[in-house]
Parts: structure tokens; C-alpha cells; sequence
């Protein structure tokens, strides 16, 4: 996978902007503010159909415009060396439209996979420090990039979870509570959550000796991460605990069992990861989680995904920066976008891959 070109129409700081990119290494500088992780943002979005720093798409149209549009040329080398279109188009008053070769997508789920893509930002710390949500995000975004029936399963899940909950708000207003109605709702989301369970189950298998091995390479010691995936369903089947939970339920009005509860527990000698670790031991565990992810995608589609790797010379020091390179950029023949706020610092870091380099500085 290649990205040949990219075409920024009324994208947040962008009015009208396209870049060319004609080498595997893509190295993005300028000051703050410039539109760095803008660029890799939209390169993001166009691999997953929406952005990965926005929740709300108003923020992502530029000042003063009533929409957006996002156009990328992608050279698919498993396709015949075949150049794909991809196409967003954002209006405020209408649906928003996404498009492959011209052809409209019905459901955006399923150009998720199409082009694997990782990025690498200073605020995805908080998957080391913070709560569930952002582990959750983390093995669902790589699993729905390699399982098109894990993500739906995962869109039907949210879906009924949004209903009942809704349903314990609606009863709780009531003098009667109907459990007919909840039983319906409950045995239509067991299936799902068990397919989502399973399978992240099967991938934790997978995804948790490469996070402990890119630890260990990055930090360069000896010291020995575990990682446990947390679920009540490990031990449980969920129709039980649906079931012994209800009054709960009934009580806080949302649904307290299930595979949204989930987590990813980091330990270190024992302890609990984020509450001992240094900044430095964080950020090599995010960035080996990463990598992970990475590397799964490159096995399972037989190809490297894009990596965005957005401010990471600020984030690790000089040794951890040159582990990270060797392999992200050496070892690996995926194209690979990053920025930095300092042109020198970022043209010396990659000065040792040659020709396969290409500096985009922007004023």
C-alpha cells in the first residue's frame, strides 16, 4: 500500500491544500499549528472513514466552510500495482458520503480493513493511564480491521446496549417493570457479546508475547510486562449474569454486565502498570501496543499497514527513538508518515535510510 496523493477541501486548517508523496518515508515538519497532525489525521480518515482526534465532525470542517472534502490516491500493490480513489465528502445539512473508485459506500463498516492503517499520537497515553474505554478502542480497532464480522457483531452490540439501557431509563419511570421486554433485549445481545468475547479472547493470545517483546526491544532491559484480558465472561455465561444483575440494573438504570465492561490489565513485577510505572516505561509500553498492532496487521494481510506516527520525537528519548526507527522503518517496507516540530532533529533521524526519504515543510 502506497499513498500517492492527497486532496484537503475545507479540512480544518486546510482551504484548499494537495500533497504529493512519492517515497515510503514521509517525514512532515513545521511549527505547532501548522497542520502536521491535521495531514496525518485525514490520511487516518480516509482509511476509516472518519477522524481519529474529532468525535464531532463540525470540528473537523475549516473555519468559515459549510463542509468538507477529503480525495486520496492509494497505489494497491496486492491489486496489480491497481491506483484506488477514495473520497469523503462532508456537507453540515446532509448525509455525509463516502466513496471507493466512485462507488458509494451503503454501510462505511465495510471499507474498514481496506487500507490497515496505525497512528501514533501523544494523547493515546491515555490507553496506558486511563480507563477501559481506551484498551477497549485499542483491541477493537485492530480487530475490525481483520474481522469485518467482528465489527458488525461490535456495531450490533452497541446498538442493544443503547436500547436497553434506554429501556431501564423509560421503566424506572413506571410502576411496573416489564421483563418480558427485557428478556427479548437480552437473549438478542447475548450472541453478539459472546462473538466479541471469543474473539478478542483468541486475539489477546496473539497480541499480548509480540507487546511484551516490543517492550523489552524498545526499553532495552530486562524488565518483564504481563497482561491479562479482564472480562466477566471469562468465568461467566453472560445470560446468567444478565440475569443476577437486574436489580442493579434497575437500580443505576444502565447495564452493569457485559463485554462493554471489558479491560487489557498491564502488570509490572506484579504491580499495577500505570501506578508504578515512569513516563519512560509508559510510553514504551504505548508504543509497543502499537507495534503489536502493527505487526498483526502485517501478518494477517500479508502486507504492512500505513503508520502515522504524529510528534514522537518529543515523547521518547534518543535510544527509544532509534529502536523505534529500526524497526518502523527499516525492518518493515510499509509506508510510514511522521512529524515533528524541529526540521533538523527530524532530517538527521532519517538521514540514514537514503533515498527513501521525502521532508514536507510546512509554512
Amino acid at each position: 500500500m502506497f499513498f500517492k496523493k492527497i486532496t484537503l477541501t475545507g479540512y480544518k486548517n486546510y482551504q484548499l491544500k494537495t500533497f504529493d508523496f512519492s517515497k515510503r518515508i514521509i517525514g512532515i515538519c513545521g511549527l505547532n499549528g501548522k497542520g502536521k497532525t491535521n495531514l496525518l489525521d485525514a490520511i487516518n480518515y480516509l482509511c476509516f472513514t472518519k477522524s481519529y482526534f474529532s468525535k464531532s465532525e463540525a470540528i473537523n470542517v475549516c473555519f468559515g466552510e459549510e463542509g468538507f472534502r477529503l480525495e486520496g490516491e492509494i497505489l494497491n500493490e496486492n491489486e496489480e500495482n491497481k491506483t484506488e480513489k477514495v473520497v469523503c465528502i462532508y456537507r453540515a445539512s446532509q448525509k455525509k458520503e463516502f466513496y471507493l473508485d466512485d462507488i458509494a459506500y451503503e454501510k462505511f463498516s465495510h471499507h474498514i480493513g481496506k487500507f490497515p492503517c496505525v497512528v501514533i499520537a501523544p494523547d493515546d497515553i491515555g490507553m496506558i493511564t486511563g480507563g477501559s474505554e481506551e484498551r477497549r478502542k485499542f483491541i477493537d480497532t485492530l480487530i475490525s480491521q481483520v474481522d469485518g464480522e467482528y465489527l458488525q457483531q461490535l456495531i450490533i452490540y452497541n446498538k442493544l446496549l443503547a436500547q436497553r439501557n434506554g429501556f431501564l431509563k423509560n421503566e424506572a419511570l413506571r410502576s411496573t417493570f416489564n421483563f418480558t421486554l427485557l428478556d427479548t433485549f437480552d437473549q438478542q445481545i447475548i450472541p453478539a457479546a459472546g462473538y466479541i468475547h471469543k474473539t478478542r479472547r483468541q486475539f489477546s493470545e496473539k497480541l499480548f508475547p509480540l507487546i511484551q517483546q516490543f517492550y523489552k526491544n524498545i526499553s532495552a532491559n530486562n524488565e518483564v510486562v504481563t497482561i491479562e484480558y479482564n472480562s466477566l465472561l471469562n468465568e461467566n455465561n453472560f445470560g446468567d449474569l444478565l440475569i443476577a444483575s437486574r436489580q442493579k440494573d434497575r437500580l443505576t438504570q444502565r447495564t452493569n454486565a457485559g463485554i462493554h465492561r471489558d479491560d487489557l490489565i498491564f502488570l509490572l513485577q506484579d504491580n499495577v502498570f500505570k501506578t508504578i510505572a515512569s513516563q519512560g516505561q509508559r510510553k514504551s509500553l504505548l508504543f509497543a501496543c502499537k507495534l503489536a498492532e502493527f505487526e498483526i496487521l502485517k501478518k494477517v494481510k500479508a502486507f504492512a499497514p500505513f503508520l502515522l506516527l504524529d510528534d514522537v520525537f518529543e515523547k521518547l528519548d534518543e535510544k527509544r527513538i532509534q529502536n523505534l526507527l529500526e524497526y518502523v522503518c527499516k525492518e518493515n517496507n510499509g509506508q510510514v508518515f511522521i512529524t515533528d516540530t524541529h526540521a533538523d532533529r527530524l532530517e538527521k533521524s532519517l538521514a540514514q535510510f537514503g533515498n527513501e526519504i521525502q521532508i514536507i515543510a510546512l509554512r
